[in-house]
């Protein structure tokens, strides 16, 4: 079998994680990925991890969004929900987060991805964060 025709490569570029809180003050939190076969799990679908770590992001910085100059935040509990395979073929995907509750020192929030060009759920989720001064 000839190895070389299986290898692949791919390029990741991205923007300095720590511009994007101080706009983020009071807006939804929406993340946004393409489903790579270099995702795939051994059963020939996206692995988990990746709608996980899209509702973390989309959560978690919808929670950030709500902070005052001083407060952080951590994760508590996260929990999703997996309601439709992710592929290649699903295309781009959208996560979007928003605030259910932000109280003095915990906050809870929500998130849903979706196949942007079908409108389908693939997968939701909720969070719970301690607010930390």
């Amino acid at each position: 079998m000839d190895t070389e025709r299986k290898k692949r490569e791919r390029t990741v570029s991205w923007e300095d994680p720590f511009l994007v809180p101080q706009a983020a003050v009071g807006k939804k939190a929406v993340f946004e990925g393409e489903p790579g076969e270099y995702l795939y799990n051994p059963i020939g679908v996206v692995h988990g991890g990746f709608a996980m770590t899209l509702l973390d992001s989309a959560m978690g910085c919808a929670i950030h969004s709500t902070l005052a100059a001083g407060e952080r935040y951590t994760t508590l509990e996260v929990k999703s929900n997996f309601v439709r395979a992710i592929t290649v073929d699903t295309g781009r995907v959208r996560c979007e987060g928003v605030v259910v509750h932000r109280g003095g020192t915990v906050a809870t929030a929500e998130g849903r991805l979706i196949a942007i060009a079908s409108g389908k759920l693939l997968a939701h989720g909720t969070t719970t964060c301690l607010i930390v001064r």
